[in-house]
Parts: C-alpha cells; structure tokens; sequence
C-alpha cells in the first residue's frame, strides 16, 4: 500500500497553480526568510511594509508576480508577535506551510477538488486573518488544505460542505489590516489529521514539537510540483 505522502504525489501529474489563472508559473520566484539569509540582517521583517519591499525588490530582480517557498524554513518574522516567543527550543519559528507573497486582492483557487471544512476569521495579531479549510478524500484517507490571510469576502456564501472543483476560485487575498499585520501573501498548509481544530491550525511550530508537525503537515510541494 501507498504511503500518504506517495498517494499525495499522484494527485498531480504537473506544477499546479494555486492563484489567478492568467499568472504563469514561470513568474514563480522562490524566496528564502529564513533567519540564514544574511540580506535581511538590517531588515525588520516584522513591519509588513518593509517585508513588502523587500519582496518586491526580489520580483523585480527576477522579474516575477510571485514569491513562494517556506516550508519548514525558521524565520524571524514572528518574533515581535505574542504567543511565538520562548527559549531556542519553545519559540515557535518554524514554518509549517507554503507561502504565495503577491498583490491583496490576488485571487486564491483550489488546487484539488474539495468540500469546506471549516472557516474562520481568526483576527489577533500574528494568526491567519481570514481563513479557510478544505477537506480531501484519498483512498483511503481524508486529508485538509488550509488557506490562511484571505480578505473578509473570502468568507461570505461559505458553509460547511461546500464543494469546489480544482482550479475554482476559493477568495482573494487580504490586506495588512486585515491579515493582521503581514504582507499581502496566501499561506497554503496540507495537514493530515486536525486535532479537533476547526477554522483555524497551527501554521508555525516550535524545534521541541517539529517531529510531530512535520509528519501532520507534510510538504505542500508534493501536490504543487513548483
């Protein structure tokens, strides 16, 4: 039998777009905020407004629309944030997801077909903003897609088991005020088994418990392909 993470993989022959259609994934440009990467030493990342500037400075030079990568990356983009400090093995650095930094306003579509789990406009400052969970069935396992710092229009017509086809509109993307504080972007996370969450995951873990998380939360890039 499959493991989880083979059937996963089968699920897309090719790269899959996960924003509007009429972006080429050619204009896909990976970037690393992660705390190894000596530009961001005199950047203060935390300002959503000079985290901004500083992606867009990495389109341009790359002449992309989008900035994607994160997974499992330890960044300090948090650490003004209550909730993600502690000790080097507490302090919650570590992304569990992929992010898609573009313009608010971005359409967001489903990369697979599925029904809506839950949603939630998870408002303190450091969380998701806007968010919506989708829910998958392999063969023999179900699975969920999160999508987090959407706009609030995202959420209206939502309910729970409302289907999408892959490549349907799910939202838009959210700005700053309504994000909470974070530069335009789509945080996409796959995770296996919820844990009774609902609307709402974590999306950044700890050293201490990244055993777990990495197991839960596998590679987005698996499905993606990018």
């Amino acid at each position: 039998m499959k493991t989880f993470t083979e059937q996963l993989s089968l699920l897309s022959e090719g790269a899959i777009s996960i924003l509007d259609q009429s972006i080429a994934l050619e204009r896909y440009v990976r970037i690393d905020l992660s705390v190894d990467n000596e530009d961001l030493n005199t950047r203060d990342i935390t300002d959503p407004v000079i985290c901004a500037s500083y992606i867009d400075q990495q389109l341009a030079r790359h002449r992309g629309s989008v900035a994607y990568g994160g997974y499992l990356e330890k960044r300090n983009l948090y650490s003004d944030k209550e909730g993600f400090s502690g000790n080097a093995l507490h302090q919650r650095n570590i992304h569990l997801g992929v992010d898609f930094w573009c313009a608010a306003g971005t359409k967001v579509q489903t990369p697979i077909s599925g029904k809506v789990h839950s949603f939630k406009d998870n408002a303190s400052v450091g969380d998701y903003g806007p968010t919506i969970i989708m829910e998958h069935q392999l063969v023999d396992e179900v699975f969920y897609t999160l999508y987090g710092h959407l706009s609030r229009t995202s959420l209206e017509g939502l309910f729970v088991g409302k289907k999408f086809i892959a490549g349907s509109v799910l939202g838009d993307l959210g700005t700053p005020e309504v994000n909470v504080n974070y530069a335009p972007h789509l945080h996409f996370q796959i995770i296996r088994d919820m844990k009774g969450y609902s609307g709402d995951y974590p999306g950044v873990c700890s050293q201490k418990n990244l055993a777990f998380y990495r197991k839960n939360c596998p590679d987005p890039n698996l499905l993606l392909k990018l």
